[in-house]
């Protein structure tokens, strides 16, 4: 099986991140973005996918962590279809459904080589610890379009905002751990256009 690793990183004027992924892995993870919740939300994500994810991240947060959040989405998006490569093998398709406590998310992925985001969250997001809850779908927005996969969250109940939050991710981790998942029987890509995208 070949090794669907990748590490890579990226440095602008408001930001400065790199990250290192496994996708094969065991949920390990060593997260640092400057931002606790944040890192609770991606700890959760390598956690429910299954992927070995490093993250260390310095960006403006003098300013807000709308660059860090976002520039994170982005790079961590790049490094998934990286390591995914032309996608030979993968179920391609995942869902998932996940409470905590009273919340309860879904979330749909296909690994489609076309970046697309669609986001149902009735309830306003708001501040959780040093986490502006707004970020959430600007992050997932910039996962999906830069990994190449599409994306639709749901937030089907819920009024705690770290439940909220949380039980999103945890579905989109547990949704892309099964489209990201190798099906024995699919020695190809599985398109009938012959590749993703």
């Amino acid at each position: 099986m070949n090794q669907r690793k990748a590490a890579m990183s990226r440095q602008t004027a408001e930001t400065a991140i790199s990250v290192a992924l496994d996708i094969d892995g065991s949920g390990r993870s060593v997260i640092e973005t400057g931002i606790g919740f944040f890192d609770h939300l991606l700890t959760a994500l390598a956690k429910h996918s299954l992927i070995d994810l490093e993250i260390k991240a310095a960006g403006d947060l003098h300013v807000d962590g709308h660059h860090t959040v976002e520039d994170t989405g982005i790079l961590l998006g790049r490094a998934i279809a990286a390591a995914l490569g032309e996608g030979e093998g993968l179920v391609r398709f995942g869902h998932a459904y996940c409470p905590l406590d009273e919340a309860l998310a879904r979330a749909v992925v296909d690994i489609s080589g076309r970046g697309y985001f669609a986001w149902k969250c009735p309830p306003p997001l708001r501040q959780v610890g040093d986490f502006d809850g707004e970020l959430l779908p600007e992050f997932l927005r910039a996962l999906a379009v830069n990994a190449g996969i599409t994306l639709h969250a749901a937030l089907l109940a819920g009024r705690n905002q770290h439940h909220i939050m949380e039980s999103v991710v945890k579905a989109v981790a547990r949704a892309l751990r099964m489209a990201a998942s190798l099906d024995p029987r699919q020695p190809g890509v599985p398109s009938t256009k012959g590749r993703l995208g």
